[in-house]
């Protein structure tokens, strides 16, 4: 039973920037899937971004609305992914989820997709 858990949210002025955190445990870590998700106040969680895991060749993926601003890494040695957010906006305020596939190798995009998720942390972006 794989775990997860986010850290590094807060509160930011626009154009600053946050690094996400996602410390996993009790999985095959380096194998999996690791998205990013995320759900503004009184919206849909949406996808953010996604790396994938060692067989597909880390690839990587993101929502248009991050794309160029948002970067996603991993480091499987520390069983621990990243979402580096810079340029942030007051639109990217919401609670950020990690997330692992353990069926999925490559950038997948969909919740379904997803066995495993973090409790969240939430990023405010001040105007």
């Amino acid at each position: 039973q794989m775990q997860l858990v986010e850290s590094g949210g807060g509160l930011v002025q626009a154009g600053g920037s946050l690094r996400l955190s996602c410390a996993a445990s009790g999985g095959t870590f380096g194998s999996d899937a690791l998205g990013w998700f995320r759900q503004a106040s009184g919206r849909e969680r949406e996808f953010v971004a996604v790396i994938g895991g060692n067989w597909s060749g880390r690839t990587t993926a993101y929502a248009d609305s991050v794309k160029g601003r948002f970067t996603v890494s991993r480091d499987n040695a520390k069983n621990t992914a990243y979402l580096q957010m810079d340029n942030l906006k007051p639109e990217d305020t919401a609670v950020y989820y990690c997330a692992a596939s353990t069926q999925y190798a490559g950038a997948v995009k969909l919740e379904w997709q997803y066995d495993y998720w973090g409790q969240g942390t939430q990023v405010t972006v001040s105007s």
